[in-house]
């Protein structure tokens, strides 16, 4: 018996591809007939990937020696945050020591560590915030009440009830401050 190749299928009669002219484009719009432009593109397209790569890498070292140097810059400002109603207590203690005379001995050793307390606190970047006489400004002073005033203009800090601090160039804690609401005003007007 012949052996015979059995009938070829209907997809096994689909021609083969037909390479493109010279000239033709594929559906991408790039010319096929050259390999070498072909490769040429694909080159252009990696190269530009890899610069956009680089840029993105650079800025990224950038933006993170940025956040460290920002950390190590703040680090203090958990700790001088406790500290700052100690120095509170600490004034507190003061005035209450001066009662008994600014000649006791008690008074000046109270000074001489508050002193060094505040000159600790200076080192590390902690500022303290005047207030009274300035215009009030919402960024740093918190208002806990108005009263009128006939010597200090409308919106301006008359006394000062809680110190307000800065750490370097951020808000630590706002003063907390009684605002001027100006002159008095008349009951007949």
């Amino acid at each position: 018996m012949k052996k015979t190749s059995p009938e070829p299928r209907e997809e096994d009669k689909i021609p083969p591809p037909v390479p493109a002219e010279p000239g033709y484009s594929s559906a991408d719009g790039e010319a096929t007939d050259d390999p070498v432009a072909s490769m040429q593109g694909d080159l252009d397209r990696f190269r530009d990937l890899a610069l956009r790569t680089q840029a993105d890498f650079e800025n990224y070292k950038k933006r993170a020696a940025r956040e460290r140097d920002e950390g190590i810059k703040y680090a203090n400002r958990s700790l001088l945050e406790r500290l700052v109603p100690i120095v509170d207590n600490f004034e507190l203690g003061l005035s209450a020591a001066r009662e008994e005379g600014e000649r006791s001995p008690i008074y000046s050793g109270m000074s001489m560590v508050l002193k060094q307390l505040n000159d600790f606190l200076t080192a590390n970047g902690l500022e303290p915030i005047d207030a009274v006489g300035k215009q009030f400004d919402p960024n740093l002073h918190e208002a806990i009440g108005h009263e009128p005033s006939n010597r200090v203009p409308e919106g301006r800090v008359i006394r000062q009830t809680r110190r307000g601090y800065r750490l370097k160039d951020r808000l630590l804690r706002p003063a907390a401050v009684v605002v001027s609401s100006g002159a008095a005003r008349s009951s007949n007007e």
